[in-house]
């Protein structure tokens, strides 16, 4: 018989690594530092074309704003600063100004009625807030307007019972006194909400803790309440200024002329100066709502600083970082 051949595989060829040497083969020469090694950036398309199809449009209606002759720039320019209109102005800012303290004031006094135990002011401040969100603001104001048609007199006395002191309604409710009543009674049925919702944002632990150091409940509410409630009652109240400053154009309804009204009577005088006289009530419109909203802004980032850890820069400072940054870079070009 013959011999039976070696069943065993024939030894793999030698060609540097063994089959049980677990180093990989030699692949070409090691890759540099991390540091040498150039990041790319993600490329985003889709929000350059964003960024060009915006800024077309805006050059096409800054083109338009600037060429179209129905505009009448020069006209607008000779209204700008009339007397007659900065007294509609400065009527506008007194009637603001105004409302916006008493609408305040109403409203902490409303929101401290719907978070007491009393089941009668809870229920007459809720029904406020719910009737005057209701009514829109031009009907409050056209109401107060003929109010003196079913009170003629208001009287002070003992209720149900004799008078002491009568006032003649018509005398007493003059058209700034109207406006300011009833823009006043509309916005404290918001700035109750603004007070009421800042106040249930304070965590439960704090009065809990409060209470639990035997302190007097006004002492809880004004040192250790009310503070951190204005965090978020403050910049919301100062948004809700921007809607107010917009609202008191309807006091034109009532017989009182500020900007909006002078505006609307220089247009029955003028008509042919409707569009630049509704340009310049525009453009006063625009920088109040501007100014408040700055000081918006400041005001966030200022009860902002126990609830961040770093601050946002203000729009000064991303200006100065961003020189900063484009000079370093003209700078690194330059020593190339």
């Amino acid at each position: 018989m013959g011999e039976i051949g070696d069943s065993r595989p024939e030894p793999a060829a030698r060609t540097g690594t063994s089959l049980r040497d677990p180093r990989p083969a030699d692949t070409g020469p090691a890759p540099g530092p991390a540091s040498a090694q150039r990041v790319v950036p993600l490329r985003h398309p889709g929000r350059w074309v964003a960024t060009v199809v915006v800024l077309v449009v805006l050059a096409q209606i800054g083109h338009g704003l600037v060429t179209n002759p129905f505009f009448q720039w020069d006209r607008f320019g000779y209204w700008f600063l009339r007397p007659v209109v900065l007294e509609g102005l400065l009527i506008t800012l007194k009637v603001t100004a105004l409302s916006a303290v008493f609408g305040l004031l109403g409203g902490v006094v409303l929101a401290l009625c719907r978070l007491s135990r009393s089941p009668v002011l809870q229920l007459v401040s809720w029904g406020y807030v719910w009737l005057f969100r209701s009514v829109p603001l031009i009907v409050l104001l056209l109401f107060l307007y003929n109010f003196s048609a079913l009170y003629p007199s208001l009287g002070l006395g003992v209720p149900f019972g004799p008078t002491f002191v009568q006032f003649d309604e018509t005398a007493l409710a003059t058209e700034i006194v109207i406006a300011v009543v009833g823009l006043s009674l509309n916005e404290a049925a918001y700035a109750a909400e603004v007070v009421r919702g800042g106040i249930l944002s304070v965590d439960q632990g704090q009065h809990e803790a409060a209470a639990a150091l035997g302190l007097p409940r006004r002492y809880q509410f004004r040192r250790i309440v009310a503070p951190q409630a204005l965090r978020s009652i403050v910049p919301n109240y100062v948004n809700q200024l921007i809607g107010l400053i917009k609202s008191t154009s309807l006091v034109f309804y009532v017989s009182l002329l500020d900007l909006f009204g002078q505006v609307q009577s220089l247009g029955s005088t003028y008509p042919g100066d409707i569009v630049p006289l509704l340009m310049v009530a525009t453009v006063w419109y625009v920088i109040l709502t501007s100014i408040v909203s700055v000081v918006q802004y400041y005001v966030e980032r200022r009860f902002a600083r126990g609830s961040v850890r770093t601050m946002p820069l203000t729009p000064l400072q991303k200006l100065r970082t961003g020189v900063a940054e484009l000079r370093g870079r003209i700078a690194a070009g330059a020593l190339r």
